[in-house]
Order: structure tokens, then sequence, then C-alpha cells
């Protein structure tokens, strides 16, 4: 079925052509005007009006007043955006790539996945997307496994045994789509029938590298690959680490399989640091370079060490970890979960957060209820909701339904 676009998506789709992702002054302007007329600004050449916080003008402001920004800077980002206005497609095109199986979600549609809101300013305009899988939900229980392209034997081994655990567990499994511990871990997810997610630094009709065209199209029967990017653009050396912040964001964690001090993934690690999200790193041989990245995270940014997918886990949801029982990746000499069995439900729920233990008790015993409708019934956040929602999910409480979410029979 054709998606229809409304003009107000038009507007943001068109934007992903015009302009790099994380362009603070379109930020700015989007935030203040909306993409229907700061397209429109553009393409008359004529730029709005832009009001920026007091001491957080971007780099070059040339005196004007506190808090407006309408000189040099923007009339020279806005020449930028007009020199790429003949690359626009028409809406004809747009339905083109529609029936190729791509997508175009924005903040305004269901799939957009509320926690992008964390980065800010760098918040993507929209994401094209090719594949199967709900991005939103699919999110909601998640975690990013990123590491080395020139990765060691022992890398792409415990990269994939963990995306395998973790994706059998019901977790998706976020990465870049590279060579080595990228591809491993889609490998993994994808060999448990689990979900996983393959953010791109191009366009999601671009396979790069290009040896990965059929991992990408299981991916996408499987999962769903995103970009920031229109279809047809091409990959850019800065535009790995523009899009490393959606791994960072779209994840509840991130996990560095192995990495070195100046890399992607370390990268890909400052950012979930820096957006409060859990970090865990697994070790290495000491005298690994491959590894050293892994042990500066674990040392100076206080990064969890972890060596088993049990451990992961538990990171990102106590109670899932406890209820998961033994963990197939765990090594023979130990680090499995304490006991065979699940542990019972009521002793789980005691051991919920408080924020999850409110939403499990807004739930309605009979019908279900959407995530925001549940966020009101608790009073919390909508984000805060769609966070709890998952980890209940993955610890056994709830289940999706047609109405939304539902306390699972039993």
């Amino acid at each position: 079925m054709t998606q229809t676009l409304t003009d107000e998506a038009y507007a943001r789709a068109a934007l992903t052509w015009l302009a790099e992702p994380a362009d603070r002054w379109l930020s700015r302007l989007l935030r203040q005007h909306g993409a229907q007329t700061t397209l429109d600004a553009i393409r008359s050449g004529r730029p709005p009006s832009l009001t920026v916080p007091a001491g957080n003008q971007a780099p070059g402001a040339d005196g004007h007043p506190a808090g407006r920004a309408s000189g040099r800077p923007l009339r020279a980002a806005m020449e930028r955006w007009r020199a790429r206005l003949p690359e626009l497609p028409s809406p004809g095109q747009l339905a083109d790539f529609q029936r190729a199986g791509i997508r175009l979600v924005t903040p305004q549609d269901p799939e957009w996945p509320g926690q992008l809101a964390d980065l800010d300013g760098e918040q993507p305009y929209a994401l094209w997307l090719r594949g199967q899988a709900d991005l939103r939900f699919s999110c909601l229980r998640s975690v990013a496994i990123v590491g080395s392209r020139a990765a060691t034997a022992y890398g792409c081994y415990v990269a994939s045994e963990f995306a395998a655990s973790v994706a059998a567990r019901g977790l998706a499994v976020v990465s870049g789509g590279a060579f080595g511990v990228d591809a491993a871990a889609h490998r993994g997810a994808l060999s448990a029938d689990g979900v996983t997610i393959a953010v791109l630094a191009c366009g999601v009709d671009t396979p790069y590298p290009a040896a990965h065209a059929e991992l990408f199209d299981a991916i996408a029967a499987q999962g769903v690959v995103v970009s920031e990017w229109p279809p047809g653009r091409l990959v850019g050396r800065l535009r790995f680490l523009v899009r490393n912040r959606v791994i960072a964001a779209l994840a509840a964690g991130t996990l560095v399989v192995e990495a070195g001090q100046r890399s992607g993934a370390v990268n890909t690690a400052r950012h979930a640091r820096d957006l409060s999200r859990r970090l865990m790193a697994v070790p290495g041989p000491v005298t690994s370079d491959q590894s050293a990245g892994c042990h500066q995270i674990i040392r100076d940014w206080q990064g969890t060490l972890v060596t088993t997918a049990a451990e992961v886990i538990e990171q990102l949801s106590p109670v899932a970890a406890l209820r998961a029982g033994p963990d197939p990746s765990a090594p023979p000499s130990g680090g499995r979960l304490p006991g065979d069995r699940q542990l019972p439900l009521a002793l789980a729920r005691d051991l919920l957060d408080q924020d999850c233990a409110t939403v499990l008790d807004a739930m309605p015993r009979r019908g279900g209820l959407g995530t925001v409708r549940v966020a009101q019934r608790a009073g919390v956040a909508p984000v805060t909701a769609a966070r709890c929602l998952g980890q209940l999910a993955t610890a056994g409480f709830v289940e999706r339904c047609d109405d939304g979410w539902r306390l699972r029979p039993g």
C-alpha cells in the first residue's frame, strides 16, 4: 500500500536531500517554524527569523543582538541547502521509492522512536526505512553491538554468540552493517530468528559495503534497515561518525566487543555515555590493540565489564535476566544466572523499579491500552511508559495486542 505523505512529511523528506543530518541551523528552524515553512524559505532564499537561546549562538554569529540569528551564518547555511534544490524528487519519485519497499517516518508518525528526542538539536529530521519490523517497537527492547571492522576471530565469535543469545530472548540487535563485529552481530541475531536493525551512513537502497547486499536483504526481511540519508545517497567518511549517534540513541544500551582507542565503535560508545544509555564492553587481551578501546571504556568511562549475554540483559532489564534462566553463551566454568527455573512473577514484581511498577499497576485487568493512555493512567511521561512497557514485556508481564498493550494471560 502506497504511503500518502502530508505536506509536512514531504517537506521533511525534502530536507533530507537538502541538508546533512545534525545541522543545528536547520534543527532550530524546524523547531521554530516547522518543515513546510522552512522548505518554503529555502526555496525562496529568504531566511525566516530565528531565535537562538542566549549563550547558545552557533559559531560565526555576526554581532546581532543576543537571542537573534539572521546574519551571515544563517544565510550561508541557506545557500548550502539551496544548492541542492535540483536534487529534490517529485512526489511521483517518492511514490516509486514506496513501491520499492522504502518508507519514510517522521516525528509525527507512530513508528517514530521517541528516544531520539534525547539527541535534542541533533535529532534526525526524518528516517528512511526498508524492512518488515516496526522500528519504534523493536527499539523498546534493544542493544547496540558494535566493534572493529578488522575484528579478530575472538571478536566475531563473541559478537555473534551474544547477539544470538539476546535476540533469542526478545531483544533487537542494533548495529551499523559494517565488516567485522557489526556483521557478526547482525548474523547472530538472524540465526536466532530475532530482529536486527542496521543503521547506515548512506541510502537504504545503497548497500555499503557492497559485499553485504545479501545481508542487508536478510535484515530487511527480518528486521529493518535505517538511514537519515535519502535513497541513492552514497557514503562519506564523516557520515559514519554522524550516523553513530543514531545507533546509540535508538538502543537501550551499547555493547562494545572489540575497538581500538580511536575507532568508530568508541565514538558510538561516547554518544551512549553522553545520552545516559547503559554502556558495556567485553574485555580482551591486554596485548591487543583491538581491545584497547574496550578497556578504556571500562576504566575511564565506568562502562560495565560483561562476559556473558545474561550480564548484558541484566544491565538492560534486571528482571528479564533473572527470569531468563541459564545463559547458553556462558562458559562452562561459570557465569550463569543462579537456578534453572524462571523466577516466580510474584517475586519478580518486587524487583521492578518504581516507574515500571507504577506502569504495571496502571494496566487494565481486561482489554488493552495504547502507550499514551497507559502513560496518562500511570502519571508518567510517554517516553517513560514506552521504556517501562518494553521492560515489562521482556520480563513477561505484558504483551502487544491490537489495542496497544495488555497484561499477559496467566
